[in-house]
């Protein structure tokens, strides 16, 4: 092939095929059609003439070409990208960002308010969307730029995926106000006898977090207890309140429903204790306007300053 007539263009197609083995799925990350797209692949077909990608049961294969060439491709891409930005500055007062994070539904709700009511403030002419991406795939639409930035119970999975912890984070249960356990309880904390009687609700959008609610039940020799199980946390606090169920949940989500819905939250015996982390991709570390975003959530989010918030996160959700 002509290196110098290549049209370099091409190439963002050929690793956005490579990294989604899909033609329509390319385009659309890319804000091309699918006719554009097409025509771009075999363009790129007729450079290196080679088939670069074929078909397969579970998307468009890459050939041994394709596999040698387009992880070079994107690494030069993203160190390109990265030394650009470099030498920029962002004002967010006049700055026209589009933010990509990756939240879980209780992410959503504890955090997006809040920011989002800060970039309104900041960055009147940014703009703030909350993709949907499965938990197993973040640290690949990181390294993909899918996404900019992903906040919860995550760890960085990707050589070039880089994290930072927010805050420890625990479990507590959640009752309607005048649940009593059916023993007797010391003060706000249920020991195990009370919870091996209970009827337990788990909410849990993701397998990360019922992996991390079982293991809980599992230190406390509770077995698989009788419970109902939900896919998000927004019913929660109706169904607890209505019931004699005992949720469990997240300190900080029970606290920002507790008084509004007349809720009880109780300690748990031997309460789960989990890291909330912010990750994001290497490539992006000295973006400016990036290095902004992170900046805020950080201030927002981190550590001590996450109790101050509880106030505004309850007032978001009323």
């Amino acid at each position: 092939m002509n290196f110098r007539q290549l049209d370099l263009n091409l190439l963002r197609v050929l690793c956005a095929i490579h990294r989604t083995g899909s033609v329509t799925e390319a385009g659309h990350q890319l804000a091309l059609s699918q006719s554009a797209t097409s025509n771009a692949l075999a363009r790129l077909r007729h450079c290196f003439g080679d088939a670069l990608f074929v078909r397969s049961p579970t998307g468009l294969h890459p050939t041994r070409v394709a596999q040698r060439i387009a992880p070079l491709v994107a690494d030069h891409l993203r160190a390109l990208e990265s030394a650009l930005c470099h030498g920029e500055s962002f004002d967010p007062a006049t700055g026209c960002m589009h933010w990509r994070l990756s939240l879980s539904d209780l992410g959503e709700m504890m955090f997006l308010p809040t920011l989002a009511r800060e970039l309104r403030r900041a960055s009147p002419g940014s703009r703030l969307s909350n993709e949907a991406v499965d938990a197993a795939r973040v640290s690949a639409a990181l390294e993909a730029r899918e996404i900019d930035l992903a906040i919860g119970m995550l760890l960085p999975e990707h050589q070039g995926v880089v994290g930072e912890l927010l805050f420890h984070e625990h479990y507590v249960a959640l009752t309607a106000g005048d649940w009593v356990p059916d023993l007797p309880a010391t003060g706000n904390r249920l020991a195990r006898p009370q919870l091996a009687r209970a009827v337990l609700a788990l909410a849990a959008p993701t397998a990360s977090l019922l992996g991390c609610v079982q293991r809980v039940l599992e230190r406390l020799d509770l077995g698989a207890p009788s419970c109902v199980r939900l896919r998000h946390y927004g019913a929660v606090p109706e169904l607890v309140g209505g019931t004699d169920l005992v949720a469990i949940v997240p300190q900080m989500f029970a606290d920002a429903v507790a008084a509004r819905h007349g809720l009880r939250v109780w300690e748990l015996p031997d309460g789960a204790a989990y890291d909330v982390m912010m990750i994001w991709h290497e490539s992006v570390s000295g973006d400016p306007a990036q290095r902004w975003l992170r900046e805020q959530v950080r201030r927002l989010f981190g550590d001590e300053r996450l109790a101050a918030n509880e106030p505004a996160l309850a007032a978001a959700r009323g």
